[in-house]
C-alpha cells in the first residue's frame, strides 16, 4: 500500500462554505438567529427561530411541562421553528397555563385529537396482530397518525393482514402506504470496515466506559462477525465488546485492539472535508440530517418518525429513527449527524436504494451510548493524535496518524478496500485531520476520497464499492 502526506488546509466545512460533497448533498450553513418573545400575551408571542438541535432541546424540555397533553413534536425546517402537538381534549385554548408557558418556551403550539398512549396502544396492536417482515411503522408528529409501511413482498394475505389491521385502529389512528423496494440490513458507511466477509461502516469513534477508545457500528455487522479490519483480507483491529439485533435496537460497540489508538470524534464527509461531533443529540421530526456511508458517500434528507418497528427477515428491530435519507448495501453502520456536529444515529437497514429512494432507519447514537455505557465527543479522545505502531498516543491535536491509530478507518484518513490509498498510514505519515482543516483536494479528492480508487465514487468504497474483490454483502 501506498503511504501519502496529506497536506493539511482550513477546512471549508468548518467555515460554513458552501461545499459540493461527491455526487450525494451539499451542507449549508445553519441559521442560528433566536427571536425573544417580549409580550406577555401568549397570542401576540411568536414562536422562535431555532436550530434543530435546540428545538430537539425545547422539546424534551416541553414534553416535562405539558405531561399527559403534550402528544409529540416536529421541527418546520421552512420556518426553523418546533411546533408541538397538545391533545385538545385535555387542553382547552390559549387560557391554558401550560400552553401559554409553551408558547413564551418559543413553541408553535398545536391541538390534536391523537394522544401518545393512544398512538402507543395502536402500535402495540400492529406488534401482536401484523409483526410482518417487510413492514415497518412509526409514529408521524406532523399528521400525529401512525405511519404503516408494507414492502414489495407483503403480499396477498400478508398484505390484507396489515390493511385490516390499520383499519381496525380507525381512520384517525393510521395511514399505510405501499413502498417498491424491499426491507433489509445494509450490510456492505463513513469508512469502511470488513469483518468475517462482510462490508459495513464505521459509525462514530467513542469511548468505552473502561476508558479504553472504540467505534459504534449496526448490530447485526456486530453479530455477523467478532473481529474487523479497516482493508480487505486485512489484520484485525478491533472486537466486538457487545452487539444488540435483532430486539431493542440495532447497535454495537467494537474496541480497538490497540489500547493506544487515537480515535477522533469526527465524521469524514468525502471530498476532503470532515465534520466535527462534538455530542450526540436525540432525532426530532422534521429536522435536516446527513448520513455518511462508505458504498454511497454522503446523502441527506429529513427525519420522518421516532420510535420506528422494524420488521426485517432476521427479525423485528424496535426503536429506530426514520428518515428519507437514502442507503444501500455497505452503509450499515454509518454516521447519520447534523451539520452542526450531533451524532443522530448509525444506519441499520431500509428500503429503495440512492437511485429510487426509499425509506432508512437508524439506530438512536444517544440510546445505544447509554446501553453500552460509552461516551461520545469531542473530549474522549484527541483528535489527529499520533497513534499505532510505534506512535505517540500523546500527541498533541492535529499531530500525525500511524497504522492503529487510524484503525477502523478513521475520518479524515486514506482508506479503501484495494484501493492506493490503503487502510492506514505508516508512523511518520499524515493521515488524519483535525477538526476544522481540510485534506489536500490531489489525495482526498484524487485516490483517496474522490472519485478514485479508495473511499470516493470509485471501485473501492464509493458506488460498486467492493465490485471484484470477493466481499460479500449481508442483507
Amino acid at each position: 500500500m501506498s503511504h501519502k502526506r496529506i497536506p493539511k488546509r482550513k477546512a471549508a466545512f468548518a467555515a460554513g462554505t458552501v461545499v459540493a460533497l461527491g455526487a450525494a448533498a451539499i451542507l449549508l450553513p445553519n441559521a442560528n438567529a433566536s427571536q425573544d418573545g417580549s409580550s406577555n400575551d401568549a397570542a401576540a408571542i411568536a414562536p422562535k427561530t431555532l436550530k434543530a438541535t435546540d428545538a430537539s432541546d425545547l422539546a424534551s424540555q416541553l414534553e416535562k411541562m405539558l405531561g399527559d397533553a403534550f402528544a409529540g413534536s416536529y421541527y418546520d425546517s421552512d420556518k426553523q421553528q418546533l411546533v408541538v402537538n397538545v391533545v385538545n381534549n385535555v387542553i382547552s385554548g390559549d387560557s391554558n397555563n401550560v400552553v401559554v408557558q409553551a408558547k413564551k418556551a418559543g413553541a408553535e403550539v398545536r391541538e390534536v385529537d391523537n394522544s401518545l398512549p393512544e398512538l402507543a396502544a395502536g402500535a402495540k396492536t400492529l406488534k401482536e396482530d401484523a409483526t410482518i417482515p417487510g413492514t415497518s411503522w412509526a409514529v408521524d408528529p406532523r399528521t400525529n397518525k401512525i405511519l404503516v409501511t408494507a414492502d414489495s413482498t407483503v403480499t396477498g394475505a400478508k398484505w390484507n393482514t396489515i390493511e385490516s389491521t390499520v383499519k381496525s385502529l380507525g381512520s384517525g389512528m393510521a395511514t399505510i402506504k405501499k413502498s417498491a423496494g424491499t426491507l433489509k440490513t445494509f450490510v456492505s458507511g463513513g469508512d469502511a470496515i470488513f469483518g468475517g466477509g462482510a462490508r459495513c461502516s464505521l459509525g462514530f469513534n467513542v469511548t468505552a466506559g473502561d476508558g479504553s477508545p472504540a467505534f459504534l457500528t449496526a448490530g447485526h455487522c456486530g453479530v455477523a462477525a467478532e473481529q474487523w479490519s479497516d482493508t480487505q483480507d486485512g489484520q484485525p483491529i478491533a472486537t466486538v465488546d457487545q452487539a444488540t439485533f435483532p430486539g431493542d435496537g440495532d447497535f454495537a460497540l467494537v474496541k480497538y485492539d490497540d489500547p493506544a489508538t487515537v480515535a477522533p470524534s469526527e465524521v469524514n464527509a468525502g471530498g476532503g472535508q470532515t465534520v466535527a461531533i462534538n455530542q450526540a443529540a436525540d432525532a426530532e421530526v422534521g429536522a435536516q440530517v446527513f448520513r455518511m456511508g462508505s458504498t454511497t458517500g454522503l446523502a441527506d434528507g429529513q427525519v420522518l418518525g421516532l420510535d420506528a418497528t422494524v420488521n426485517y427477515p432476521e427479525g423485528t428491530v424496535t426503536g429506530l429513527i426514520q428518515t428519507d435519507v437514502c442507503a444501500e448495501p455497505g452503509d450499515s453502520g454509518g454516521s447519520l449527524f447534523t451539520q452542526d456536529g450531533s451524532a443522530i444515529g448509525l444506519t441499520s437497514g431500509g428500503s429503495g436504494d440512492c437511485t429510487v429512494g426509499g425509506e432508512t432507519f437508524f439506530q438512536p447514537v444517544t440510546t445505544a451510548l447509554q446501553a453500552v455505557g460509552a461516551t461520545l465527543g469531542a473530549g474522549d479522545a484527541a483528535g489527529g493524535g499520533e497513534a499505532g505502531a510505534g506512535g505517540d498516543a500523546s500527541a498533541s491535536p492535529g499531530d500525525e496518524a500511524g497504522a492503529g491509530g487510524d484503525a477502523g478507518a478513521n475520518p479524515g484518513d486514506e482508506v479503501g478496500a484495494g484501493g492506493d490509498a490503503g487502510a492506514s498510514a505508516s508512523p511518520g505519515d499524515e493521515a488524519s485531520v483535525s477538526p476544522g482543516e481540510e485534506v489536500g483536494g490531489d489525495q482526498i479528492g484524487g485516490e483517496a476520497a474522490g472519485n478514485g480508487d479508495a473511499t470516493g465514487n470509485g471501485d473501492a468504497t464509493g458506488n460498486g464499492a467492493g465490485d471484484g474483490t470477493g466481499v460479500t454483502e449481508s442483507h
